[in-house]
């Protein structure tokens, strides 16, 4: 049963039993401090967002937004006009966490988008189509929460699905969407990651869904990934490079290794999904608040470190920078949006270890994640983490063979992301648009982090 307890708990309750609970609230009441709480038993449920104060008040109001509806497609025309303006002949949409981070409560109404996605004027020129969703979040064991959609126009005549069991391409043929066997459905590989690779979660959904295609007389493979994330700021500037980014090399080093083995013929790799990459952060850090001193506050009884606080040297001695274990408040977001961060890429160095196996087209648009879920900043990050290109598309060398740009078509590949004025949620997906080198196909990959459920936020 849903349990919320509001307002301003005793000290004792809140280091007691109220410890097992979710904080809704997390934004500022008054002087950028948050005074109010509301939690709950079921994570993620609502989403705090402030309002201006009643009357004379001194206090703004906190209004709970619940996250239990789910927008459509024709909600959020973004994904569509993106389809609609390129036109491609095959479709590969990737999600993480579907059903939401609420997902036990949210996980009904996937099916619904799905129809909702199948049925959209944008698609109804596809007329084969194949969906993957592990819905099945009862079996710890196995549960990714990955999605995978894919869409064939029906002026694209032949194209084959890989059966992993029979070793062998199959015709695809009308539309099919599997959810409740994935373990045992022939044309995908599906595998988590062992639980101590991330030993932090007391279980986490991440992994890794490959499924294998032939179009256009050429074969590739496409790759759904989910790796782990930062799971503290304050641990994540501990040190150079930060031991979330060990993490995530060692879950991408055992991707890479199960797809290229000697189980099944080596083919170009498209992979693409929310690496969770982050900058440097001790390094970011660094940089953005050079001239800085740095104040370390410690929690009582414990001390251990709670809070970073960065203040300029003189000015006052204005707060540059905020670094506590969800909070990333820095003094100015436009250093992230001005010319697509270009002048943070320098920071971005996780994809670095892999340039041997994986490449990546040039990054021109602006960190992916985390933006604001408030349906009135489409541009506006949250100041929970430090804004990073967690959303990527990459893919082997042979891969990127495969993509044919003529001299005489300024656009003929793309890779940006979508909806970047309006709300997307807190991550912004991304997509790459190109033709095959083989025959006159165009394809369309895209990511998205979620399949979810906020009232404010439209599914992406």
């Amino acid at each position: 049963m849903p349990l919320s307890v509001s307002g301003g708990p005793p000290e004792n309750l809140q280091k007691t039993w109220l410890r097992e609970f979710c904080q809704y609230v997390k934004c500022s009441a008054r002087n950028n401090n948050i005074l109010d709480k509301c939690y709950g038993n079921i994570r993620d449920a609502y989403v705090a967002k402030t309002r201006p104060p009643l009357s004379n008040s001194d206090r703004n109001v906190i209004h709970l937004l619940p996250t239990h509806r789910l927008h459509f497609v024709r909600e959020s025309p973004a994904h569509s006009q993106t389809v609609q303006a390129h036109r491609p002949h095959f479709v590969a949409l990737h999600c993480q966490e579907v059903g939401g981070k609420n997902y036990e409560a949210s996980m009904t109404h996937v099916d619904s988008f799905i129809k909702e996605l199948l049925s959209s004027d944008a698609m109804k020129d596809f007329n084969r189509a194949r969906v993957y969703l592990d819905k099945n979040y009862k079996s710890q064991e196995q549960f990714t929460a990955l999605g995978c959609c894919y869409f064939i126009h029906e002026s694209l005549k032949n194209i084959q699905q890989f059966d992993f069991k029979a070793k062998k391409f199959r015709k695809v043929v009308g539309k099919e969407v599997h959810s409740d066997s994935l373990p045992s459905t022939a044309t995908l590989e599906k595998e988590k990651f062992p639980q101590d690779y991330f030993p932090e979660c007391k279980w986490s959904r991440k992994g890794f869904i490959r499924t294998r295609w032939a179009l256009a007389d050429c074969a590739f493979d496409l790759v759904n990934i989910h790796l782990f994330h930062d799971a503290s700021n304050l641990v994540a500037w501990e040190k150079s490079p930060s031991v979330y980014s060990s993490t995530r090399q060692k879950a991408l080093g055992f991707v890479l290794d199960r797809i290229t083995d000697q189980r099944f013929e080596r083919l170009p790799y498209f992979i693409f999904g929310d690496f969770n990459f982050r900058l440097d952060s001790k390094q970011v850090i660094e940089s953005l608040c050079s001239t800085a001193t740095m104040q370390t506050v410690r929690a009582d009884g414990t001390n251990e470190v709670d809070k970073l606080i960065f203040r300029e040297s003189d000015n006052d001695r204005k707060v540059v920078l905020q670094l506590e274990k969800k909070l990333f408040n820095y003094i100015n977001q436009d250093v992230f949006r001005e010319n697509n961060g270009t002048l943070l890429l320098g920071f971005d160095k996780e994809l670095s270890v892999f340039k041997e196996r994986l490449q990546e087209l040039d990054i021109s648009f602006p960190p992916s994640y985390p933006y604001s879920e408030d349906s009135s900043q489409g541009k506006q990050y949250m100041n929970t983490r430090c804004p990073a290109w967690c959303d990527r598309i990459l893919m082997s060398a042979s891969a990127k063979d495969l993509l044919v740009k003529p001299e005489n078509e300024e656009k003929s590949i793309t890779y940006d992301n979508i909806g970047p004025n309006v709300c997307m949620g807190d991550h912004k997906p991304v997509y790459l648009y190109f033709r095959l080198t083989t025959g006159a196909a165009s394809v369309a990959f895209a990511n998205t982090d979620r399949i979810h459920d906020t009232t404010e936020s439209s599914i992406r």
